[in-house]
Formats: C-alpha cells, sequence, structure tokens
C-alpha cells in the first residue's frame, strides 16, 4: 500500500463509512470503495465487515492499526521538522572564531540564538586565524569569524565591523587619564606585547616604526584575551583589538592608541556552499547583536 492508501484505511477505520472518510479526505464516495477494492485485492484479505452500510475492521485490519498510527505519527514529526528547519528552529551549526570575536560577540550571539532556537545545537571552536581558514576550506565549519581577512580562494566573506587598537592597562596606571596614547608615552613604562608573525602583533610592530620608535616590550603574549589578562594584573600596558577590550571580562582602562591601527572583523564562509538557512539566521542574530551592542567602537 502507498502513503495515500494508507490515509485512506486510517480513515475508514476511523469515521466506519465511505461517505464520512471521503468527506474527510476531500475524495468522493465511490473513489474511497475503489481504493478499498484495491487495497483488499493487494493485501490478499478482506479489511473490513460490512453491516448496516458501516464498514469494521477485521481482526487483520485491527493488527494493522497500531502500524498505521505509527506511520502516520513518523509523517507528522517529518512534517514538523521540516516546518523546524523553514523557520530555522532546530538543525545543527558550527562555527569556528579568532578569539577576539568567539569570546566576546559571537557567545552572546550564541546565547541569544539558544533562547530563541532552543532545539538548535550549535558546535563552537576557537582557533587561530589559519585554524578558521582550514575549517572552513574543509567544511569542519559552516561559518567563520575573524579579525583583518584579507581574502582566500574558495572563500567568501562579509565584513561585519571596523575600529582601532587601544591601549589597555590597569585603572590605577599613569597613563589611565591620557585622552590618546601614542608610542613615544610607553617608552618609561613596561610593555606588553602581542605575538610577532601576527596580523595584529604586526600591525602594532608598524605603528612603532612609522613613529621611529624602538619596540621594547618585557613580555610577549599570543592573545589579546592573555594581554588585558597581564594588563589587569598591573603587568603593564597593551595595545590590543577593542573586543577584547571591551569585552567586559576585564577590569581594565581603555584609551585610544595613535597612530591608529584600523581592525576588521569578518564572518567567512565557503564559496562553493551556500549557507544553510540556519547559516543565514545566525548571520542575521550576529548583525542584530552589532546594531544593538558597543562591542567595536573607534578609540
Amino acid at each position: 500500500m502507498n502513503l495515500r492508501q494508507i490515509e485512506i484505511l486510517r480513515a475508514l477505520i476511523r469515521y466506519n463509512t465511505t461517505v464520512a472518510a471521503a468527506q474527510a479526505l476531500g475524495l468522493s464516495q465511490p473513489a474511497i470503495s475503489n481504493a478499498i477494492k484495491v487495497m483488499e485485492d493487494q493485501a490478499g484479505f478482506s479489511l473490513f465487515e460490512r453491516h448496516n452500510n458501516r464498514l469494521y475492521p477485521t481482526s487483520e485490519t485491527r493488527l494493522l492499526l497500531e502500524d498505521v498510527e505509527a506511520i502516520f505519527d513518523l509523517h507528522e514529526r517529518f512534517e514538523s521538522r521540516i516546518k523546524d528547519l523553514r523557520e530555522s528552529r532546530a538543525g545543527q551549526l558550527r562555527v569556528v572564531a579568532t578569539p577576539p570575536i568567539g569570546h566576546g560577540l559571537l557567545t552572546r550571539t550564541i546565547g541569544r540564538m539558544q533562547f530563541l532556537r532552543p532545539r538548535v545545537r550549535t558546535y563552537f571552536d576557537i582557533r587561530r586565524y589559519e585554524g578558521v581558514l582550514l575549517a572552513i576550506e574543509r567544511h569542519q565549519a559552516e561559518l567563520g569569524f575573524l579579525l583583518g581577512y584579507t581574502g582566500h580562494p574558495g572563500i567568501a566573506s562579509e565584513e561585519l565591523l571596523a575600529g582601532e587598537m587601544v591601549c589597555v592597562m590597569h585603572p590605577d596606571h599613569p597613563l589611565a587619564q591620557h585622552t590618546v596614547i601614542e608610542p613615544a608615552d610607553l617608552r618609561t613604562h613596561r610593555l606588553i606585547a602581542l605575538e610577532r608573525g601576527t596580523k595584529l602583533g604586526d600591525g602594532v610592530r608598524n605603528a612603532y616604526e612609522q613613529c621611529n620608535e624602538p619596540f621594547n616590550f618585557s613580555c610577549e603574549v599570543r592573545y589579546s584575551n592573555s594581554a588585558c589578562a597581564l594588563a589587569e594584573s598591573n603587568v603593564g600596558v597593551a595595545i590590543v583589538d577593542p573586543l577584547t577590550a571591551r569585552s567586559g571580562h576585564f577590569n581594565v582602562a581603555v584609551v585610544p592608541f595613535r597612530p591608529a591601527i584600523a581592525v576588521r572583523a569578518y564572518a567567512v564562509w565557503s564559496d562553493n556552499r551556500s549557507l544553510s538557512r540556519l547559516g543565514r539566521y545566525f548571520m542575521d542574530q550576529i548583525r542584530q547583536s552589532i546594531l544593538n551592542g558597543t562591542d567595536f567602537t573607534k578609540g
């Protein structure tokens, strides 16, 4: 039997007459009667006993009833799953990010999506810049988020927001009251440097070179989070991205740095795969978070 025939069988069991079953299914009474004949021929036994123009399921049909209901329960779950996917209420999403975006903007957006779409399962990972691009290339994640994206074959991107590097330090630090800090202001203070060879670390070194200032540091770290944690402990002054500085995770003073070092945040995804409905929904939530927040203000 096909699904339509099983639907007719179910209606006949429920309503006991061909007329009522036809009305419930929007079919003609002769179509229902013909369907009974075809189904009984296929089954090889009678499906109903007929008494006073009413139909009563045979013992064999009653045995089939449990399977009939199971089929329709499965069909209803299938239809519900389609609706959930259509409305981005279910499914799974894999995202990967570098720490500055991942530890602030992204975690808040994931939290909001989990509240709005509790049946969505999110897989979230923090990686270095190269690791984010590799995860997208290998389709290990649908969406990636990073700073300073400069283009990569096979990867599409969208610029989300732009800002400038800032100085962070203990609130009681002598430079905390400055309106702007330049490399010359840091000569007599301990500098916490971001790792050489990274986009942010090299950006700071280039700014020092632009000002003809020697780049002397007392501590070097890989991530802005580490730099902010050290600055909070009064180890020194760090020049970091504004997302990390203003994440709210650290009790530090934040002062604009000059010359300005531009920082841009991007979303990336595979160019040969269109974003899923859930991926597009997540991007909408990211954009909304940016509009509603102050994660990445200038200076």
